[in-house]
């Protein structure tokens, strides 16, 4: 092979050092000082390849090859690298050093590119810090929501706005981030898989075939809070039992589709929060996502259909939906993954075509360009927790079908 299994490793065992925590998992949220630092380790080894590196109005950092043709749009690739809060040394991290390997072995090699290439490790994917995610390549593709910045918070109720100008970035020109589409040829992006179907079938490379469309509620149903031992059931307006009437009722509703559609409630805020007080309050937020995207819509409107049941049976509640983000199912290029097929046969490394169940920055990249993206296995399909493990064998082999697929593209 022509990339190498001691950079690789060092390169991720040396970012997934910076982190909060401490041991085996990695924690880095967007724009804190290990986010800096972080950056700064990817800005450093691009500049030591040679690289010209410029951060963009939103924290995405891009390092950029000129092709024979710097006219030509560019091919990118690369990925996130902020983590969740529980997260481990892979995700996100395994595209950003493969982006890294992959021009170091174009630089020893001579390669020189018909069309300039750019490699690029993004921001707030992951959405742990400010709830909204994908939020770097939305940027780049000039799909950030109204009064985001200002609306998004943090835990210590900190907004984006704020946090970027602490992290000295100015929110007033995130519009400088956007591409333009013209000049966007394709992104390529290389991703742990974060399921078990690759490690469970012992295959060693996931060629993407699709991408699950996702769409995020916060919902907010407000009641009347009472005594637990004096208020009959039948008299409470009880926001957690409304809550968690709705979440069983989407969930049942993905067991009857039967089609991959899957939704999870991940986060529950329930006032006054007291064992012996009915809850008055309850925030609770939904992640909805699969390939077809009326299935989606139909889980959503089921957990709606069940709020309004618990209104009309219970006087006194309410509720409201608050969409904060909704991204459609994408489809990757067919011709790039005949490409990485056969890459991947000629080297002898089993590979299969997949949907991936997850969101990542490519899915948002195919607004504006052609996407593809190639999966390794995680070890019992375990991610955004410490024990995340992927074989940095496994990421060499990714790497090396990226290295020889840009090849063949940028010719």
């Amino acid at each position: 092979m022509k990339t190498s299994l001691e950079r690789i490793k060092n390169d991720i065992d040396s970012l997934a050092k910076i982190s909060v925590t401490q041991g085996p998992g990695c924690c880095r949220q967007t724009y804190t000082k290990e986010f800096a630092e972080a950056r700064d380790y990817i800005v450093n080894s691009m500049k030591e390849i040679g690289l010209s590196v410029r951060e963009d109005a939103v924290g995405n950092i891009i390092g950029r090859m000129e092709g024979k043709n710097p006219e030509a749009p560019v091919i990118m690739t690369g990925s996130h690298f902020d983590t969740v809060r529980t997260g481990g040394r892979f995700d996100g991290l395994a595209g950003v050093v493969t982006a890294l390997e992959v021009a170091r072995v174009m630089k020893a090699e001579g390669f020189v590119p018909n069309c300039p290439l750019e490699f690029v490790a993004t921001a707030e994917e992951e959405g742990t810090r400010f709830s909204g995610g994908l939020f770097g390549s939305r940027a780049m593709c000039g799909q950030l929501y109204e009064n985001e910045l200002e609306n998004s918070l943090d835990l210590d109720g900190i907004s984006m706005a704020q946090a970027m100008r602490e992290y000295g970035l100015d929110p007033e020109k995130v519009d400088e981030a956007i591409l333009d589409p013209e000049k966007v040829r394709m992104f390529l992006e290389l991703h742990i898989e974060q399921g078990p179907v690759l490690d469970a079938e012992n295959i060693e490379i996931g060629i993407v075939d699709a991408i699950a469309g996702l769409r995020r509620w916060v919902i907010t149903v407000k009641g009347r809070s009472d005594h637990s031992g004096s208020t009959p059931m039948t008299m409470r307006a009880d926001t957690m039992l409304a809550a968690a009437k709705a979440i069983v009722k989407g969930t049942e509703k993905t067991a009857e589709l039967a089609d991959g559609t899957m939704v999870t409630c991940g986060s529950v805020e329930v006032k006054p929060g007291a064992m012996n007080v009915v809850a008055n309050e309850t925030i609770f937020k939904i992640d909805c996502r699969g390939k077809n995207m009326d299935s989606v819509g139909a889980v959503l409107e089921t957990i709606r259909e069940s709020l309004e049941e618990s209104v009309k049976t219970n006087a006194g509640l309410s509720y409201e939906v608050n969409e904060i983000l909704r991204i459609e199912s994408v489809y990757t290029d067919e011709k790039v993954q005949d490409v990485f097929e056969e890459i991947a046969k000629e080297k002898g490394i089993s590979c299969k075509r997949m949907l991936s169940g997850a969101g990542h920055d490519a899915m948002i990249m195919s607004a504006i360009c052609d996407v593809a993206m190639l999966f390794v296995p995680s070890l019992n399909g375990r991610s955004h927790v410490p024990e995340e493990w992927t074989d940095y064998e496994d990421i060499q082999k990714g790497a090396e079908i990226m290295y020889e697929a840009i090849c063949k593209l940028a010719v």
